[in-house]
Protein backbone atom coordinates (compact mmCIF):
# COMPACT_ATOMS: atom_id res chain seq x y z
CA UNK A 1 0.00 0.00 0.00
CA UNK A 2 2.81 2.38 0.97
CA UNK A 3 4.30 1.64 -1.96
CA UNK A 4 1.53 2.62 -4.21
CA UNK A 5 0.94 5.91 -2.53
CA UNK A 6 4.62 6.99 -3.38
CA UNK A 7 3.60 6.00 -7.11
CA UNK A 8 0.66 7.63 -6.99
CA UNK A 9 1.77 10.39 -5.48
CA UNK A 10 4.64 10.43 -7.84
CA UNK A 11 2.45 10.48 -11.04
CA UNK A 12 0.69 13.48 -9.07
CA UNK A 13 3.82 15.32 -9.12
CA UNK A 14 4.62 14.54 -12.57
CA UNK A 15 1.24 15.87 -13.88
CA UNK A 16 1.80 18.84 -12.58
CA UNK A 17 4.89 19.78 -13.57
CA UNK A 18 4.21 19.17 -16.86
CA UNK A 19 0.77 21.50 -16.53
CA UNK A 20 3.15 23.83 -14.77
CA UNK A 21 6.00 24.13 -18.10
CA UNK A 22 3.40 24.01 -20.83
CA UNK A 23 2.24 27.72 -22.51
CA UNK A 24 0.25 27.44 -25.22
CA UNK A 25 0.48 31.15 -25.96
CA UNK A 26 4.65 31.11 -25.90
CA UNK A 27 5.05 31.74 -29.59
CA UNK A 28 7.90 33.51 -31.94
CA UNK A 29 6.31 36.25 -33.93
CA UNK A 30 9.35 36.22 -36.34
CA UNK A 31 9.07 32.02 -37.07
CA UNK A 32 6.90 32.52 -40.13
CA UNK A 33 6.28 33.98 -43.12
CA UNK A 34 3.12 34.43 -45.44
CA UNK A 35 2.54 34.51 -48.85
CA UNK A 36 -0.81 34.85 -50.61
CA UNK A 37 -1.75 32.43 -54.14
CA UNK A 38 -4.59 31.26 -56.08
CA UNK A 39 -5.33 28.03 -56.51
CA UNK A 40 -7.12 26.57 -59.79
CA UNK A 41 -10.06 24.50 -59.66
CA UNK A 42 -10.45 23.85 -63.61
CA UNK A 43 -13.62 21.33 -63.11
CA UNK A 44 -15.59 24.43 -61.86
CA UNK A 45 -13.83 27.19 -63.33
CA UNK A 46 -13.14 28.51 -60.23
CA UNK A 47 -10.05 30.65 -58.72
CA UNK A 48 -9.49 29.74 -54.85
CA UNK A 49 -7.21 32.48 -53.17
CA UNK A 50 -5.22 31.48 -50.18
CA UNK A 51 -2.87 33.09 -47.68
CA UNK A 52 -0.10 30.57 -46.13
CA UNK A 53 1.43 31.02 -42.92
CA UNK A 54 4.43 29.02 -43.21
CA UNK A 55 6.81 27.97 -40.05
CA UNK A 56 10.64 28.92 -40.86
CA UNK A 57 11.48 25.52 -39.92
CA UNK A 58 11.53 23.64 -43.00
CA UNK A 59 10.61 20.06 -41.41
CA UNK A 60 6.76 18.79 -42.78
CA UNK A 61 4.34 20.57 -40.28
CA UNK A 62 0.86 19.64 -39.52
CA UNK A 63 -1.14 21.35 -41.50
CA UNK A 64 -4.67 24.00 -40.31
CA UNK A 65 -7.24 25.29 -43.00
CA UNK A 66 -9.41 27.85 -42.21
CA UNK A 67 -12.43 28.99 -43.79
CA UNK A 68 -13.64 32.64 -43.42
CA UNK A 69 -17.00 34.18 -42.23
CA UNK A 70 -19.65 35.52 -44.69
CA UNK A 71 -18.17 38.65 -46.76
CA UNK A 72 -14.52 38.07 -45.26
CA UNK A 73 -11.94 36.79 -46.80
CA UNK A 74 -8.22 35.07 -46.96
CA UNK A 75 -6.80 38.21 -44.69
CA UNK A 76 -8.96 38.04 -42.00
CA UNK A 77 -8.42 36.30 -38.38
CA UNK A 78 -4.61 36.96 -38.76
CA UNK A 79 -3.83 36.81 -35.25
CA UNK A 80 -4.91 33.02 -35.81
CA UNK A 81 -2.84 31.75 -38.46
CA UNK A 82 0.40 34.11 -37.30
CA UNK A 83 -0.14 32.44 -34.26
CA UNK A 84 -0.48 28.90 -35.09
CA UNK A 85 2.52 29.77 -37.46
CA UNK A 86 4.56 30.34 -34.44
CA UNK A 87 3.43 27.35 -33.14
CA UNK A 88 5.07 25.28 -35.79
CA UNK A 89 1.70 24.60 -38.15
CA UNK A 90 1.38 25.75 -41.60
CA UNK A 91 -2.09 27.70 -41.47
CA UNK A 92 -3.96 27.94 -45.15
CA UNK A 93 -6.64 30.92 -44.90
CA UNK A 94 -9.47 29.87 -47.89
CA UNK A 95 -11.12 32.45 -49.60
CA UNK A 96 -14.69 31.86 -51.00
CA UNK A 97 -15.52 33.48 -54.07
CA UNK A 98 -18.99 34.87 -54.14
CA UNK A 99 -19.43 34.64 -50.26
CA UNK A 100 -15.86 36.74 -49.66
CA UNK A 101 -16.08 40.51 -49.49
CA UNK A 102 -16.99 41.00 -52.79
CA UNK A 103 -20.09 40.36 -52.45
CA UNK A 104 -21.00 43.81 -50.20
CA UNK A 105 -17.61 45.98 -50.79
CA UNK A 106 -18.85 47.21 -54.29
CA UNK A 107 -22.81 47.61 -53.46
CA UNK A 108 -24.27 51.02 -52.05
CA UNK A 109 -24.69 50.56 -48.10
CA UNK A 110 -28.35 50.46 -48.30
CA UNK A 111 -28.00 47.10 -50.08
CA UNK A 112 -25.28 45.29 -48.63
CA UNK A 113 -27.27 43.45 -46.22
CA UNK A 114 -29.56 41.94 -48.83
CA UNK A 115 -26.48 40.98 -50.81
CA UNK A 116 -25.17 39.53 -47.83
CA UNK A 117 -28.25 37.61 -46.72
CA UNK A 118 -28.44 36.69 -50.79
CA UNK A 119 -24.87 35.14 -50.72
CA UNK A 120 -25.37 33.27 -47.14
CA UNK A 121 -27.48 30.45 -49.21
CA UNK A 122 -27.01 26.69 -50.84
CA UNK A 123 -25.49 27.28 -53.60
CA UNK A 124 -22.34 29.35 -51.86
CA UNK A 125 -22.59 26.62 -49.04
CA UNK A 126 -21.77 23.93 -52.01
CA UNK A 127 -19.64 25.84 -53.77
CA UNK A 128 -17.43 26.27 -49.91
CA UNK A 129 -17.66 22.13 -49.23
CA UNK A 130 -15.89 21.81 -52.49
CA UNK A 131 -13.09 24.55 -51.86
CA UNK A 132 -11.75 22.81 -49.40
CA UNK A 133 -10.74 19.03 -50.36
CA UNK A 134 -9.54 21.32 -54.20
CA UNK A 135 -7.37 22.97 -51.56
CA UNK A 136 -6.18 19.62 -49.86
CA UNK A 137 -5.50 18.33 -52.92
CA UNK A 138 -3.16 21.00 -54.39
CA UNK A 139 -1.59 20.66 -50.85
CA UNK A 140 -0.90 17.28 -51.78
CA UNK A 141 0.59 17.61 -55.31
CA UNK A 142 2.91 20.73 -54.23
CA UNK A 143 4.48 18.71 -51.11
CA UNK A 144 5.27 16.14 -54.02
CA UNK A 145 6.90 18.31 -56.31
CA UNK A 146 10.59 18.63 -55.79
CA UNK A 147 10.20 21.97 -58.08
CA UNK A 148 7.47 23.57 -55.30
CA UNK A 149 9.09 25.33 -52.87
CA UNK A 150 6.64 23.59 -50.78
CA UNK A 151 7.83 19.91 -51.43
CA UNK A 152 8.03 18.04 -48.41
CA UNK A 153 6.57 21.04 -46.15
CA UNK A 154 3.43 19.52 -45.38
CA UNK A 155 2.66 16.73 -42.45
CA UNK A 156 -0.60 15.85 -44.52
CA UNK A 157 -1.44 13.03 -42.48
CA UNK A 158 -2.39 15.46 -39.51
CA UNK A 159 -4.71 18.17 -40.79
CA UNK A 160 -7.22 20.57 -39.05
CA UNK A 161 -10.23 22.44 -40.48
CA UNK A 162 -11.03 25.58 -38.71
CA UNK A 163 -13.80 28.49 -39.55
CA UNK A 164 -16.04 31.59 -38.15
CA UNK A 165 -19.72 31.46 -38.57
CA UNK A 166 -19.95 30.75 -41.95
CA UNK A 167 -16.79 29.19 -42.34
CA UNK A 168 -18.04 27.39 -39.20
CA UNK A 169 -20.90 25.95 -41.11
CA UNK A 170 -18.02 24.79 -43.85
CA UNK A 171 -16.24 23.00 -40.94
CA UNK A 172 -18.99 21.67 -39.46
CA UNK A 173 -20.09 19.85 -42.57
CA UNK A 174 -16.92 18.57 -44.10
CA UNK A 175 -15.51 17.51 -40.51
CA UNK A 176 -18.14 15.23 -39.67
CA UNK A 177 -21.78 16.63 -39.72
CA UNK A 178 -24.18 14.18 -41.31
CA UNK A 179 -26.41 15.57 -43.89
CA UNK A 180 -30.53 14.83 -43.52
CA UNK A 181 -30.03 14.06 -47.86
CA UNK A 182 -27.97 11.31 -47.14
CA UNK A 183 -24.89 13.18 -49.38
CA UNK A 184 -21.92 13.99 -46.99
CA UNK A 185 -19.19 16.16 -47.18
CA UNK A 186 -16.86 14.84 -44.54
CA UNK A 187 -13.15 14.68 -45.64
CA UNK A 188 -11.62 12.11 -44.09
CA UNK A 189 -8.01 13.76 -44.71
CA UNK A 190 -9.05 16.48 -41.39
CA UNK A 191 -8.12 14.71 -38.10
CA UNK A 192 -9.69 17.32 -36.06
CA UNK A 193 -11.80 20.44 -36.29
CA UNK A 194 -12.35 24.18 -34.25
CA UNK A 195 -15.64 25.62 -34.88
CA UNK A 196 -16.06 29.39 -34.10
CA UNK A 197 -19.59 30.31 -33.57
CA UNK A 198 -21.33 26.59 -34.60
CA UNK A 199 -25.07 26.66 -35.57
CA UNK A 200 -27.58 23.80 -36.09
CA UNK A 201 -28.74 21.82 -39.07
CA UNK A 202 -30.43 24.03 -41.29
CA UNK A 203 -32.69 20.86 -42.01
CA UNK A 204 -33.25 17.75 -39.72
CA UNK A 205 -32.11 17.42 -36.53
CA UNK A 206 -29.68 18.15 -33.93
CA UNK A 207 -28.67 14.27 -32.97
CA UNK A 208 -28.66 12.98 -36.28
CA UNK A 209 -27.11 15.85 -37.81
CA UNK A 210 -23.94 15.68 -34.82
CA UNK A 211 -24.16 12.45 -33.28
CA UNK A 212 -21.74 10.31 -35.06
CA UNK A 213 -18.74 13.35 -35.31
CA UNK A 214 -16.02 11.12 -35.01
CA UNK A 215 -12.96 13.51 -35.35
CA UNK A 216 -12.55 16.27 -32.10
CA UNK A 217 -13.95 18.80 -32.14
CA UNK A 218 -13.43 22.38 -30.42
CA UNK A 219 -16.14 25.04 -30.27
CA UNK A 220 -16.12 28.41 -29.32
CA UNK A 221 -19.10 31.23 -28.92
CA UNK A 222 -20.19 33.91 -26.97
CA UNK A 223 -22.97 34.66 -24.92
CA UNK A 224 -23.71 37.90 -26.76
CA UNK A 225 -22.88 35.75 -30.45
CA UNK A 226 -25.14 36.74 -32.57
CA UNK A 227 -25.14 37.47 -36.19
CA UNK A 228 -27.81 39.84 -37.94
CA UNK A 229 -27.46 38.57 -41.41
CA UNK A 230 -29.01 35.18 -40.29
CA UNK A 231 -30.59 36.01 -37.52
CA UNK A 232 -28.93 33.44 -35.37
CA UNK A 233 -28.85 34.26 -31.43
CA UNK A 234 -26.05 33.00 -28.53
CA UNK A 235 -28.85 29.72 -27.88
CA UNK A 236 -28.45 28.62 -31.22
CA UNK A 237 -24.95 28.14 -31.01
CA UNK A 238 -25.27 25.99 -28.42
CA UNK A 239 -27.38 23.35 -30.03
CA UNK A 240 -24.45 21.60 -31.21
CA UNK A 241 -22.15 20.05 -28.23
CA UNK A 242 -24.74 18.20 -26.13
CA UNK A 243 -25.43 16.24 -29.31
CA UNK A 244 -22.25 15.39 -29.90
CA UNK A 245 -20.51 11.88 -29.17
CA UNK A 246 -18.78 11.58 -25.75
CA UNK A 247 -14.21 11.82 -26.22
CA UNK A 248 -12.41 14.48 -27.08
CA UNK A 249 -14.76 17.20 -27.39
CA UNK A 250 -14.77 20.86 -25.95
CA UNK A 251 -16.54 23.95 -25.76
CA UNK A 252 -15.79 27.43 -24.79
CA UNK A 253 -18.42 29.96 -24.06
CA UNK A 254 -17.28 33.10 -23.71
CA UNK A 255 -18.68 35.64 -21.36
CA UNK A 256 -20.03 38.94 -23.09
CA UNK A 257 -18.03 37.93 -26.74
CA UNK A 258 -20.13 39.21 -29.82
CA UNK A 259 -19.99 37.77 -33.13
CA UNK A 260 -16.64 39.80 -34.10
CA UNK A 261 -14.70 38.48 -31.27
CA UNK A 262 -13.51 35.61 -33.58
CA UNK A 263 -12.05 38.40 -35.88
CA UNK A 264 -10.16 41.55 -35.94
CA UNK A 265 -12.52 43.81 -36.13
CA UNK A 266 -15.79 45.34 -35.09
CA UNK A 267 -19.35 43.61 -37.52
CA UNK A 268 -22.50 45.23 -38.29
CA UNK A 269 -24.93 44.56 -34.79
CA UNK A 270 -21.86 45.28 -32.48
CA UNK A 271 -23.02 46.84 -29.33
CA UNK A 272 -19.95 46.02 -26.49
CA UNK A 273 -16.21 47.17 -26.38
CA UNK A 274 -14.16 44.29 -27.24
CA UNK A 275 -12.56 42.29 -24.46
CA UNK A 276 -8.81 41.44 -25.28
CA UNK A 277 -8.66 38.56 -22.95
CA UNK A 278 -11.03 37.03 -25.69
CA UNK A 279 -8.59 36.51 -28.00
CA UNK A 280 -5.96 35.23 -25.20
CA UNK A 281 -8.38 33.00 -24.80
CA UNK A 282 -8.78 31.54 -28.25
CA UNK A 283 -5.55 31.51 -29.02
CA UNK A 284 -4.44 29.09 -25.80
CA UNK A 285 -7.34 26.96 -26.32
CA UNK A 286 -7.38 26.58 -30.07
CA UNK A 287 -3.23 25.72 -29.76
CA UNK A 288 -3.53 23.26 -26.97
CA UNK A 289 -6.23 21.42 -28.44
CA UNK A 290 -3.96 21.23 -32.22
CA UNK A 291 -1.14 20.58 -30.12
CA UNK A 292 -3.09 17.77 -28.66
CA UNK A 293 -4.34 15.91 -31.45
CA UNK A 294 -2.60 17.30 -34.45
CA UNK A 295 1.09 16.54 -32.75
CA UNK A 296 -0.28 13.94 -30.17
CA UNK A 297 1.52 16.04 -27.46
CA UNK A 298 0.95 14.72 -24.04
CA UNK A 299 1.54 17.87 -21.93
CA UNK A 300 -0.82 19.97 -24.23
CA UNK A 301 -3.50 16.98 -23.60
CA UNK A 302 -2.52 17.53 -19.92
CA UNK A 303 -3.50 21.07 -19.78
CA UNK A 304 -6.72 20.77 -22.12
CA UNK A 305 -8.25 18.68 -19.72
CA UNK A 306 -7.30 19.79 -16.44
CA UNK A 307 -8.20 23.38 -14.43
CA UNK A 308 -5.02 24.82 -16.09
CA UNK A 309 -7.32 25.95 -18.81
CA UNK A 310 -8.87 28.35 -16.20
CA UNK A 311 -5.49 30.65 -16.40
CA UNK A 312 -6.41 31.93 -19.41
CA UNK A 313 -10.35 32.58 -18.67
CA UNK A 314 -12.19 35.02 -16.87
CA UNK A 315 -14.63 34.21 -14.04
CA UNK A 316 -17.78 33.97 -16.26
CA UNK A 317 -16.56 31.96 -19.46
CA UNK A 318 -18.31 28.47 -19.61
CA UNK A 319 -15.75 25.80 -20.47
CA UNK A 320 -17.12 22.23 -20.82
CA UNK A 321 -15.45 19.05 -22.06
CA UNK A 322 -16.82 15.33 -22.87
Amino acid sequence: MKTTAISMLLILNLVQMLRADYDPLASDNSAFTQADFTIEDAKRSREIPIRVYLPSDKSPAPVILFSHGLGGNREGSAFLGKHWASRGYVAVFLQHPGSDDSVWKNAPVAERMAALKNAAGINEFLMRVQDVPVVLDQLEVWNKDNSNEFKSRFDLEHVGMSGHSFGAVTTQAVSGQVNPLGRGFTDDRISAAVVMSPSGPARGNNKQAFGSVKVPWLLLTGTKDNNPVNGAEPKTRLVVFPELPSGSKYQLVLDKAEHSAFTERALPGDTGRRNPNHHRAILALTTAFWDSYLRSDGEARLWLDSDAVKSVLEKEDVWQKK
